[in-house]
């Protein structure tokens, strides 16, 4: 009886071991059910390949325009842009009839010009006469001048004369020697102040002369409007050739439509209404990078090209310089070779370039950044309530290089280090983890 009774509880016992197992193993599975799952990669050595894909557009090696007199009322456009045309080809019409308005308003301008032009010419003849003839007059004016002047000090000299006679007499005159000293005196003074006269009397009749002789102040108005009239004839010409046309504009050479600057209802301009392709240049492959990618792509590096319905081929980058269009960008042209691309056609730039080997290399995703600061996740072993356990701990790292595969990091990681390259659940520093392998 005692031996059943010490058998019922030893095995009651073991049922109770086995039930309290049982219960831990539940209770570990339980557990580690809830942690987040995590794969885990060592450091590596690598080369942080960096790759520039960008798409493009292949532009005119060179663009010709369509001109036309501005100011003409665009009626319709024959061609889009994309379209070829040959030289001679209409590529937009205008109204007709504004542009005979236009002509009419030409015709009136140029009657004006002409009949101010007119006038300036008949005033400008009236004026050089007028010249003539005061220089006529100033010289006659001088030369009377000079006769009277001349008389006047020959008048003076012949008094000297009498008196010296008198001094050279017999004295039978009644004259005192004093008063001939005198006379003599008195006569010289009256001959300087003839002469004196004459000087300033010739002087001023020669001013006067010179004065008429002097060249006109320069007036450039008659012959700015002359380029005023020539100018409006000419225009007036090439409306008149368009209105005899029909007001069709045609292109003045052969070529993709590559930009159109005119709109139907608009007004043209004096610049181009129109760009045209030269057909006698190579094209050239266009495409934008931003200030990022402008680190790995550099003038004259050779860069793979592939164009829609062609085969890749390595190129040469020909030109690279800020762009105007997207500011903080940058344009990228590739010269073609002649005869392949068209104008419009897409393609797709390639460059891929390695730096220096990293010793420290891990997955992209596997780095945060917050507010500057940039770490990893760690699995770490520890002692836990079930035993031994994993958990995720943060180590501060710097960013060297990276793609978007991988980083370049300096820290205290070294081979032995699991770093979490994923998470099935968000992590957080010191939270148990449970790698994938488990």
């Amino acid at each position: 009886m005692e031996n059943r009774r010490k058998k019922k509880i030893i095995t009651a016992f073991f049922v109770f071991l086995g039930l309290m197992w049982l219960c831990t193993v539940i209770s570990k599975s339980i557990y580690s059910s809830r942690l987040p799952i995590v794969s885990t990669v060592s450091a590596e050595q690598k080369y942080i390949e960096h790759i520039v894909q960008t798409d493009g557009i292949v532009v005119a090696g060179d663009k010709k325009p369509v001109t036309t007199v501005s100011g003409l009322r665009v009626e319709s456009l024959t061609v889009q842009a994309g379209d070829s045309v040959e030289e001679g080809d209409v590529v937009f019409t205008v109204d007709t009839e504004d542009l005979q308005d236009i002509i009419e308003e030409r015709r009136t301008a140029i009657a004006k010009l002409q009949a101010q032009i007119g006038a300036a010419e008949r005033n400008e003849e009236l004026a050089r006469q007028q010249k003539a003839l005061d220089e006529q007059r100033a010289r006659e004016d001088y030369d009377a001048t000079a006769r009277r002047e001349d008389t006047l000090v020959g008048r003076a000299a012949n008094e000297i004369s009498k008196v010296e006679e008198q001094m050279e007499g017999d004295g039978d005159d009644g004259y005192s020697e004093e008063a001939l000293s005198e006379a003599l005196q008195q006569a010289a003074y009256a001959e300087a102040d003839a002469r004196w006269q004459r000087d300033e009397a010739m002087k001023e009749a020669e001013r006067r002369v010179e004065d008429t002789t002097a060249p006109d102040a320069e007036d450039a108005s008659l012959e700015v409007s002359r380029l005023e009239l020539g100018a409006l004839q000419e225009e007036l010409d090439r409306f008149q050739a368009i209105a005899d046309a029909g007001g069709q504009i045609y292109a003045q050479q052969g070529g993709l439509v590559t930009d159109i600057y005119v709109s139907i209802g608009g007004r043209t301009s004096d610049s181009a209404a129109m760009l045209l392709s030269d057909d006698s240049v190579p094209c050239r492959f266009k495409t934008v990078i931003s200030q990022e990618q402008k680190k790995y792509i550099g003038l004259h590096d050779t860069v793979t090209l592939k164009l829609d319905g062609s085969r890749e081929k390595e190129m040469t980058v020909d030109y690279l310089a800020e762009s105007d269009s997207v500011p903080g960008s940058y344009d990228v042209y590739i010269d073609l070779p002649e005869g392949v691309g068209t104008p419009g056609i897409s393609g797709e730039l390639r460059c891929a370039k390695s730096g220096e080997k990293q010793p420290c290399c891990v997955p992209a995703e596997a780095v945060y950044t917050v507010n500057a600061r940039s770490y990893v996740y760690v699995a770490q072993e520890r002692d836990g309530i079930l035993g031994k356990e994993y958990y995720a701990s943060q180590i501060n790292v710097k960013i060297i290089d990276q793609n978007d595969s991988w980083a370049a990091v300096e820290s205290a990681l070294d081979g032995d280090s699991l770093v979490i390259a994923s998470s099935t659940k968000e992590l957080e520093n010191g939270a148990a983890v449970r790698p994938a392998e488990e």
